[in-house]
């Protein structure tokens, strides 16, 4: 059977890093049921039921964020064309019994559990509107009250799954309120036409965060009140800061801010893939490898880690594998595969290409030198001019220049460097050098000396 994922967003905010993983992680596992032969799908499917606070701006970023990442879904949908669809699955639940009218207010419903916690009761939802004839519902919508519906949970049958992550889960229903799925101006809630759209759309997995495993006991219902098997849930343990606990930062940090810092794609989906598990993060695993290697037997309950340290780690390793192709768009204007190749291992982001291409073209400030070193200097400018420039310029430079001088290691190459590049540290040298050419390099070595 063809494995089906979703991710499935509500568009009324950007999404920020906990949904990416989640999205990712659902990537994986279709990505890797297609590797086997097995056949999978994943499906994008926008959550906007919420007319008010739902914006197509939203929508679009979202597609431009899996875009970004590589996350191209094989469908998408959208809840706010499938209104029909609930309609007639509602129709059914009604007809059967399964859905039931209420009318009671916040408040009414917030003094009801106060007055069942001082009895020493759970504070759930009493049912008290399954007593209502149809003559009190009929007085009730001539005094102007529309209902609000709720999903009857059926008390003799207790609620189970394995959890892919967590493993055996049971609650009893007769401990959990029925949950409202439609409110008195008709909108839905989240809960019914997600379980009507992942029967639709043929979804065989739901991988969600570990704050849904309570919907999932009531979804479990709603599966089997419509006909459908339940499809293989698992839920993630939640997204926590560098120092341990939850962090706001994570509630909003987003891609538009990861790509201001310089993030790389690559990166994020390497240190995601991995994020929950014992797995080590390795920046040299392409996504099939991830795909293939991915297993929700592998993650933990703890709460998952997630540093900023550690991924901007992550981008320096995988920018230092990055072939030219990859980053040529992106490139300052002149900088070729030998610049490149030249620059990369020095590279914690792609935007500090243009400073070591600065450092290429010039112009650059170098320091001061005292005497001493200007006379060093003087006579490497010397030394340059006679090189062979076609056959390793840096080498017979330091080689030329420790023979007459007696100078080695620091002494003889960082005046060098720093007369050249300006500063003391950077790309080697011996790829540098031909790359700034005889010319500039004889003029910089000129000006040092004074």
């Amino acid at each position: 059977m063809t494995t089906v994922t979703r991710f499935a967003p509500s568009p009324t905010g950007l999404l920020h890093i906990g949904n990416i993983r989640t999205a990712l992680h659902n990537w994986l596992i279709a990505r890797k049921a297609r590797l086997s032969g097995e056949g999978g799908r994943f499906l994008l499917r926008i959550d906007d039921t919420d007319a008010a606070r739902s914006r197509e701006d939203y929508v679009e970023a979202i597609r431009a964020d899996l875009a970004w990442l590589g996350l191209h879904p094989d469908g998408e949908e959208r809840q706010s064309a499938r209104f029909a669809l609930y309609e007639r699955e509602f129709a059914r639940l009604v007809a059967e019994g399964r859905v039931y009218r209420c009318y009671e207010t916040a408040q009414e419903l917030d003094l009801k559990r106060k007055v069942a916690l001082g009895r020493g009761l759970p504070p759930i939802y009493d049912r008290a509107a399954l007593s209502l004839s149809e003559a009190d519902h009929a007085a009730k919508a001539a005094a102007g009250e529309a209902p609000h519906w709720r999903f009857k949970l059926d008390h003799d049958t207790p609620i189970a799954w394995v959890d892919g992550i967590r493993g055996p889960q049971h609650f009893d229903p007769r401990q959990m309120s029925d949950p409202v799925i439609r409110r008195a101006d008709g909108s839905w809630l989240y809960m019914l036409p997600s379980v009507i759209d992942d029967i639709d759309m043929g979804v065989t997995q739901v991988l969600r965060g570990e704050d849904h495993v309570t919907n999932t006991a009531v979804q479990v219902q709603m599966f089997t009140a419509l006909g459908a098997t339940p499809p293989a849930f698992a839920h993630e343990a939640l997204l926590v800061g560098a120092e341990g606990k939850l962090s706001k930062r994570l509630g909003s940090l987003g891609l538009a801010e990861l790509r201001e810092q310089g993030i790389e794609p690559e990166a994020l989906i390497a240190l995601l893939a991995r994020l929950g598990t014992s797995d080590p993060v390795d920046p040299a695993l392409g996504v099939d490898e991830l795909a293939a290697s991915f297993d929700l037997a592998r993650f933990g309950r703890a709460p998952a880690r997630f540093d900023e340290t550690e991924l901007m780690r992550l981008n320096g390793a995988i920018l230092h594998h990055l072939p030219f192709a990859r980053v040529t768009a992106q490139l300052p204007e002149g900088i070729d595969e030998a610049v490149w190749q030249a620059i990369r291992p020095n590279l914690a982001t792609l935007a500090e290409a243009t400073v070591w291409w600065q450092v290429i073209n010039g112009p650059i400030e170098a320091p001061l030198p005292d005497a001493d070193t200007a006379a060093y200097l003087a006579q490497a400018a010397q030394a340059a001019a006679a090189l062979d420039w076609a056959a390793e310029p840096w080498q017979q430079l330091t080689a030329t220049l420790k023979a007459a001088t007696g100078r080695k290691g620091k002494d003889l190459f960082l005046p060098l460097r720093l007369a050249l590049t300006g500063v003391a540290h950077g790309p080697e040298m011996a790829t540098l050098l031909p790359l700034i050419g005889r010319e500039e390099a004889l003029a910089r070595l000129a000006r040092a000396a004074g």
